[in-house]
């Protein structure tokens, strides 16, 4: 049963791992998809901002039209309709049908990760939720640390098409693979009505300003990072990559680790990494002239975001109760939208200030994310009785 269930969790991070690269891909090949689409650089760029917005409205809404169905069906339909959307841009070479692609493609992944979560958790004991949500946000990670890079050597070598080819094949194994090995997971709790109650309450609302805070803080630096190296650290061509890597796959690693945290106690977890997530902003600051510091720092800093995040998409589901179904897809939009607002509060910053602002700015954010994040740890699931409850305690 334990191998089985392994086996499981194990598709889920591969089906998730397929659909990160398929969101980040584009970022490596913009320039080939301009030049063979006749648009700009700007226009193509769209393609990132559709899939974002189809991935942060799209994914819960899809996941509240779902929400009645066998979570397994739902999981195979998803990767069906995720490799046609990718299909149609190969066989309509229009920009604005390949717009449309990516919304379709960014919704169903937020509604694929969001049952894949409810899946996994059912799979396991209690006492391994936070494990089983680590196994699969982790693909996330992995596909950003790993996939993106290999995917956009195979466009720059033989063609955009050749890469989202094989985001294709690899679809399909995925589906072959759920098909093969993720057991019927029946609908949990009440009907969307119902479960909505639950999944916008103000507790849980409270966790996903949270989510926002977090990553609206990481990306207005993240997204500058470059000139930052550029600029501060006096990094510059192939030596970029290293610390790039440094981060993506120690964010990996925490991602895959942080479930373990997640299961002891999610909201300590929270407090703890969103302020070592601060306290490296501090640090890229200060010593970023420093290259062998920055590389240390940008590593830590990757450990303690992706450590976070299966607290965050643990603490959401348990505070959300009956609604847990459909609150599963909501950190992945909060984070898209603290994606999106910190890259322009970073570029804001840049504009005005010059290359280590985009740094400040993540700081102060990340300063004002602490508090909340540790005013949440005294929140309380709905159906928990207040007196078997302390603080921290997920």
């Amino acid at each position: 049963m334990r191998t089985r269930t392994n086996l499981a969790l194990a598709t889920l991070f591969f089906g998730v791992f397929v659909m990160g690269c398929a969101e980040l891909l584009v970022v490596g090949v913009l320039d080939l998809i301009a030049a063979d689409l006749r648009v700009s650089i700007a226009a193509a760029g769209t393609l990132v901002t559709a899939y974002a917005l189809g991935m942060a409205i799209g994914g819960p809404i899809l996941t509240a039209l779902t929400i009645r169905m066998d979570k397994r069906a739902v999981l195979v339909g998803t990767l069906v309709v995720f490799a046609v959307a990718n299909l149609v841009p190969l066989l309509v070479p229009d920009h604005g049908v390949f717009v449309a692609a990516r919304v379709l493609a960014g919704a169903v992944q937020g509604l694929f990760i969001a049952v894949g979560f409810v899946t996994g958790m059912a799979l396991v004991p209690p006492e391994r939720a936070g494990r089983a949500i680590s196994v699969i946000i982790s693909g996330i990670a992995v596909s950003a640390a790993l996939g993106v890079p290999l995917g956009t050597l195979v466009g720059q070598t033989v063609g955009w098409r050749g890469s989202f080819v094989g985001i294709i094949l690899f679809s399909v194994v995925a589906l072959v693979a759920t098909v093969a090995s993720v057991p019927s997971v029946p609908r949990t709790g009440g009907g969307v009505a119902g479960q909505a109650r639950y999944a916008f309450a103000p507790r849980v609302l409270a966790v996903l300003l949270v989510n926002f805070l977090v990553f609206a803080a990481v990306y207005s630096a993240l997204t500058y990072i470059v000139p930052f190296l550029n600029g501060v650290t006096g990094i510059s061509g192939a030596l970029i990559s290293v610390f790039l890597l440094a981060y993506g796959l120690a964010n990996a690693v925490g991602a895959f680790c942080g479930g373990r945290f997640a299961d002891r106690s999610a909201a300590r977890t929270l407090v703890v990494a969103t302020a070592g997530a601060a306290a490296c902003l501090l640090a890229l600051y200060l010593a970023g002239a420093v290259a062998p510091l920055v590389a240390l720092v940008m590593a830590a800093w990757g450990l303690f975001v992706g450590g976070m995040v299966p607290s965050l998409q643990f603490r959401v589901v348990s505070l959300a109760g009956p609604g847990g179904a459909l609150a599963s897809s909501l950190p992945g939009s909060a984070i898209n939208v603290g994606i999106a607002a910190g890259s322009l509060a970073g570029g804001v910053a840049i504009g005005g200030s010059g290359v280590s602002a985009p740094v400040v700015t993540g700081l102060i954010i990340a300063v004002i994310a602490v508090p909340t994040a540790w005013a949440t740890g005294f929140l309380k699931p709905p159906t928990a009785r207040a007196a078997e409850l302390t603080p921290y305690v997920a």
